[in-house]
């Protein structure tokens, strides 16, 4: 009875050393935490619960605490385990390139064709990611770092995944979360900057209605799109060539079936399997740090930089522009690739100034210019730094 007792107990004591209330942490804690409010912010305050809700619950798988030595093979960095063979899509860089498919196909270039002044909109806006590239530099972060961290001001969650995977990889965790974190707060950082930066005689400006777009332009722009932007910067091409493919599908007219796959289903798998898997990676070990949480203070600041650029661009640029062909500089936020979340943005601020003034096709314009802009912006620091 002896001998019993005392194998029992030697095993209850090797079971509770394998559960997470024997090697929980006080930053595992804290990370569960905020999962829990990345969760309710998506569904209490609806902020991009597509995002949130994967992110957030990633969060709690990630910082579930484990025997580390304990042979388990659970943990997204241990070599082999599931959630690692999942993870190799955002290490290796090969889910970015299948949502810039999904982003094409889902895409109307239409906005953006009937005013191709808008492109320099959008272009503007990059100057975030430039901008906080050279604070980090500052800060002390190598050239690969710095890189990786101002991409965040393009507000876009796939192509800072992508660079930060061939420049930073250490980073990703951060630069990741960081970027989608900022990309769900649209709402709430780009509106003070657009008021501040626009009188209220400039709030009311009233676009021209846009130009019908014919079919044949709609199918001729991914092809010509894809082959500027591509000769100019290879290394964009894995997100350029998608992007483009994607919208072509979509314009052709005669692949519907596959443009929807890429725009429905695809899109969401990888969407889950992005989020799920970029939460996770904040296991608290690896995750909190003093760089941690000095790439979110660099992010907001590229967040800021570059919605400032491009309110403030769309300003200057109606110095030089007649007076029936002015911009609204509410749309200058949507330079920053956030589709369609910025664009929304400009159309609720127009509106609360003038009900009657819908600038949500016009602000699309540089919205997805912005797309393009950030992932010709990869491309070309890539192109530099590799």
């Amino acid at each position: 009875m002896g001998e019993f007792s005392t194998f029992l107990t030697n095993n209850l004591v090797d079971f509770w050393q394998y559960t997470g209330f024997a090697n929980a942490t006080g930053p595992n804690l804290a990370m569960i935490v905020i999962g829990m409010v990345f969760i309710y912010l998506a569904v209490k305050k609806d902020f991009e619960p597509m995002l949130l809700i994967p992110i957030g619950f990633g969060i709690l798988i990630g910082n579930i605490p484990f025997k580390i030595d304990g042979g388990l093979e659970v943990g997204i960095y241990e070599e082999g385990s599931v959630l690692n063979i999942l993870y190799q899509g955002v290490s290796k860089g090969w889910y970015p390139p299948l949502v810039f498919l999904g982003i094409g196909a889902m895409t109307d270039f239409s906005a953006l064709i009937s005013n191709p002044k808008l492109m320099l909109v959008g272009a503007a806006a990059q100057f975030g990611i430039f901008g906080a590239y050279m604070v980090a530099l500052a800060l002390g972060f190598d050239p690969h770092q710095a890189a990786s961290i101002g991409i965040i001001g393009g507000a876009d969650g796939p192509t800072a995944i992508f660079l930060s995977s061939k420049l930073a990889p250490n980073l990703l965790g951060a630069i990741a979360v960081s970027a989608y974190s900022y990309m769900a707060l649209v709402p709430v950082i780009q509106p003070p900057i657009m008021r501040l930066l626009t009188t209220k005689k400039e709030r009311l400006i009233r676009m021209k209605p846009a130009r019908v777009v014919s079919h044949t332009e709609k199918v001729m722009f991914p092809i010509i799109g894809m082959l500027l932007t591509c000769f100019l910067v290879p290394s964009g091409l894995p997100l350029l060539g998608m992007l483009f493919f994607g919208n072509l599908l979509k314009e052709s007219g005669v692949t519907r079936r596959l443009a929807e796959t890429a725009s429905g289903p695809l899109m969401d798998s990888i969407t889950i399997l992005l989020g799920l898997t970029v939460g996770a990676s904040t296991q608290a070990s690896q995750f909190i740090s003093v760089d941690s949480l000095l790439i979110f203070a660099l992010g907001f600041i590229a967040f800021v930089i570059a919605t400032a650029s491009g309110v403030f661009f769309v300003k200057v640029f109606n110095l030089v522009l007649r007076k029936g062909n002015k911009i609204n500089p509410l749309i200058g936020n949507a330079g920053v690739s956030a589709v369609p979340m910025s664009a929304r943005i400009s159309q609720n601020i127009g509106l609360e100034y003038d009900p009657t003034n819908y600038l949500l096709m016009h602000a699309m314009g540089p919205n997805v210019a912005g797309v393009i802009g950030s992932a010709v912006a990869a491309g070309v620091l890539l192109g530099f730094l590799m």
